[in-house]
């Protein structure tokens, strides 16, 4: 087996189907009592790595999450499709609005660093804000080349072959291993992550460490405490 390892970015959204209220005060959209669900375009990001990891090209998928502790379902969706570890970086409900592309690339940058992945799998947007720009701003951070709206993708050896949609039509690139890839609609089809798989996973308990690292957001406060799955616990001001 291949000793490649992915990192895979969830995000937790608004669900598709959710007809979106604002608030009275145009603040924002109405997200109590909501109902969540991982972006779809992070789902296509966890079933490729899966994919990569079942052709035997990828020896670990790790997926992980910013933001609040209810990130941690979304999490569970993703093991129970099939990833192998879960990595919660956790900010208080409070502050997890204003967590931009920015603070999230920063986080990206340190964990792939960190884990020692030599491929990170990402949505190519978020459906609440659709900034679509954490798959380039990590892969500036971490200097690694880029292949975007990836609507396929080959791993052979050192090298990955993407190809990704743009306006005059299909365009395909070919980039040496580490790199960044982010995920367009027609990548996969995802499968369903099964209530038994759910519950397997829920049970799950990874390594339990600690760790302080101050270089991802401003001003340097980040504590690396253990829980069912690997929380970043981080501040903001």
């Amino acid at each position: 087996m291949a000793e490649l390892r992915a990192l895979v970015g969830v995000k937790r959204v608004i669900d598709y189907a959710v007809k979106i209220r604002v608030k009275p005060d145009k603040t924002g959209v109405v997200t109590d009592g909501v109902k969540h669900s991982m972006n779809p375009f992070c789902e296509i990001a966890v079933e490729e790595a899966v994919r990569l990891k079942e052709k035997k090209l990828v020896k670990e998928v790790i997926a992980v999450s910013c933001g609040p502790k209810q990130c941690q379902e979304t999490l569970r969706t993703a093991l129970a499709m099939g990833a192998d570890r879960g990595i919660h970086v956790e900010v208080p409900e409070s502050e997890a609005e204003r967590l931009g592309p920015l603070q999230v690339s920063r986080v990206l940058t340190a964990l792939a660093q960190k884990e020692k992945a030599g491929l990170v799998l990402l949505g190519k947007q978020a459906i609440d804000d659709d900034c679509n720009q954490t798959g380039q701003m990590t892969a500036a951070m971490l200097d690694w080349p880029q292949g975007t709206f990836a609507s396929k993708l080959t791993l052979e050896g050192d090298k990955v072959t993407v190809e990704r949609e743009i306006d005059g039509g299909l365009e395909t690139i070919r980039l040496k291993l580490p790199a960044v890839v982010t995920a367009d609609l027609r990548l996969n089809e995802p499968r369903y992550a099964t209530l038994p798989n759910i519950m397997r996973r829920t049970t799950r308990q990874p390594g339990r460490w600690e760790a302080t690292n101050p270089s991802l957001h401003r001003p340097p406060s980040v504590v690396l405490q253990p829980l069912p799955v690997q929380v970043y616990h981080c501040t903001y001001s």
